[in-house]
């Protein structure tokens, strides 16, 4: 019976609570809100501006199925394919190396160490592990081999497709991460 009648108690304060802030609520400290409620209902509506008039799609129709298709070498004369025969071409039978897996731009020229007039690279691969490299290795998607290792960067021969059946060579470079 006690906490019955402690439980009305707090219901009765609360209640009272709640009526007298509202009563606090609508006296005239707001009228200046109420007026201005009241000037923007009273104002007179604006004109819409209209819709913008759309212009029709007009259709193309692609008539040229009986002609060569401009995006394949297919269906031209063998003699008037351009192929590249500069004798340049990767080796496609050498073991790929560790570092062939990851494209250049994703490993990182962390340092370079030297002993003896022995000059190797420090690589950090993306998954994390360092790598020594030297003259000679090969990294990267495109048969990249290492040509020059220095204190700021390490310079590389690529090779890639010249887009005519055939092989160029680009140099490459990664730089030392300033990080």
């Amino acid at each position: 019976m006690r906490s019955q009648n402690r439980w009305l108690r707090i219901l009765g304060l609360v209640a009272f609570g709640t009526v007298f802030a509202l009563t606090g609520c609508s006296g005239g400290a707001h009228s200046d809100l109420q007026q201005f409620v009241s000037e923007v209902k009273a104002r007179k509506g604006g004109r819409i501006a209209p819709m913008p008039e759309f212009q029709m799609y007009e259709g193309f129709e692609y008539t040229a199925f009986e002609r060569r298709e401009p995006f394949t070498l297919a269906g031209m004369d063998a003699e008037r394919v351009p192929v590249s025969n500069n004798g340049i071409s990767p080796n496609q039978d050498r073991h790929k190396e560790p570092l062939e897996q990851f494209p250049l731009d994703t490993l990182t020229f962390a340092g370079h160490l030297e002993k003896q007039e022995q000059r190797w690279g420090i690589l950090t691969a993306p998954d994390g592990l360092v790598h020594r490299v030297q003259i000679g290795n090969h990294l990267g998607h495109n048969y990249g081999r290492i040509t020059d290792v220095t204190e700021t960067r390490i310079e590389l021969v690529e090779i890639v497709p010249d887009g005519i059946g055939g092989w160029i060579e680009r140099e490459a470079a990664l730089a030392l991460d300033s990080e």
